[in-house]
Parts: structure tokens; sequence; C-alpha cells
């Protein structure tokens, strides 16, 4: 019996020292550093020093723990924006956390992509729905307004999704948008007036700041709702 008592107590250090978000945090790490790819429960034990069976007792499968990791990284920037004291500037807040959430794990991007409504989605849909219940949009139009925000939100999602797919670690931003813009320059002008006017801009712009232009033309949309 007290041999029993013994094993069961060591079992239970394991799995109290073991906790799901333990978990959560070393698949973290793995996603930022090497991609979805090399996230796998064999590289997950080894990086905690424990048995994939331990892992389990937590996580069903990597699908489970990439909604786990996703769902982490939202709430993050969710209670970042709770002390926000004016609506519209808490929806901005909002937006540009996750904005640099989905820059610093583009992994994200991806997550958030592959299902509309999984919980991350809705945490975010719900922050945005009550900051503009607060701002005084009409019940009526919360819905659509809420919309149109969460879709712009995760348009970047997608947009930081298929870019990490696409360009290596290692690209220089300034040197690819440079290439981009100077193949524009050499488009017909008759064919594309628009595009060729603002080639330069497309080299210098900043990613962010023209996120955020597209919040603030979206929230005075929004402001005329009535």
């Amino acid at each position: 019996m007290m041999l029993m008592a013994a094993k069961t107590k060591r079992t239970e250090r394991r799995t109290d020292a073991l906790s799901k978000q333990r978990i959560v945090d070393a698949a973290i790490e793995i996603l930022d550093a090497d991609g979805e790819s090399a996230l796998t429960f064999r590289a997950l034990a080894a990086c905690l020093a424990t048995g994939a069976g331990a892992i389990y007792w937590h996580v069903a499968d990597k699908n489970d723990l990439l909604a786990a990791t996703t769902n982490d990284v939202i709430a993050r920037v969710m209670t970042d924006v709770v002390g926000e004291a004016e609506p519209r500037d808490a929806i901005r807040a909002i937006a540009l956390g996750m904005f640099d959430a989905i820059d610093a794990h583009p992994w994200v991007g991806a997550q958030l992509s592959r299902e509309p409504w999984q919980f991350a989605v809705l945490q975010i849909f719900e922050g945005v729905g009550g900051q503009l219940q607060a701002l005084g949009v009409p019940e009526r139009a919360q819905f659509d307004c809420a919309s149109a925000l969460v879709n712009y939100v995760l348009g970047l999602a997608g947009q930081y999704a298929a870019g990490a797919r696409l360009l290596a670690r290692d690209t220089d931003r300034s040197a690819f948008l440079a290439t981009v813009a100077a193949r524009w320059v050499q488009l017909d002008p008759a064919e594309y007036p628009f595009v060729h006017r603002v080639a330069a801009q497309l080299s210098e712009h900043d990613d962010r700041e023209q996120f955020l232009a597209g919040v603030d033309l979206i929230l005075a949309g929004i402001e005329t709702v009535g």
C-alpha cells in the first residue's frame, strides 16, 4: 500500500509540473523558431523532457495543440486592451495588438484562416463587438460593423500567413518591396495608371501604419451609421 501511495504521489507531481500551459508555451517556442512543420509531439516531448503520453494527457492531437497555442496568443492580445478607456481607442488597440501578434507569430495567421468561427476568432469578435456597443452603434448595425472590422483583421492574418509560406525568414523587406515597385514602374502607365503612380509609395510604406489607416477608415464609416 505504501509503495502504491508513493507511485501515486510521484505521478501527481509529474502531472502538476507538466501543465497544459507549459505545453502551450513550449509549442509556441517551436512554432516561432521553425514553423508548423517542426511542431511534432516527439519534438515537444524532447523540449519538455517528458514522454509523448504525458502530453496527450493534456491535448488530444496536433490540431488541438495548434488551437490552444492560437487561443493563448489571442487571449494575451485581448487581455492587454481591457484597460483602454475609450471604445474607439480600444478597437484600435485590439487591431494593432492583432497586427503585432501575427507579425511576431506568423503561424497564428494560418491558424486563424483555417476555421472562421474557432474560439480565437470568437474572442476577437466579442472584444470588437463589445466596444462597438459601447461606442453607441445601433444594435441592428453592430453585427455588420463588427464583421467588417474582424474580417479586415483576418484578411491581415491570411496575408501574413501567405507571406510566411512564400518568403524566406531572412528576406529583406525593403529590398523585396523595392524589387516589386521596380516591376510596377515598368508596367505600361496607360494600362496601369494608378499602380504606376503609387509604385514609389509601395517601397516606402510602413505596414503597421497602413494597417491602422485601414482600421481608421472603417471606424470613420461606422461612426456615420445612425
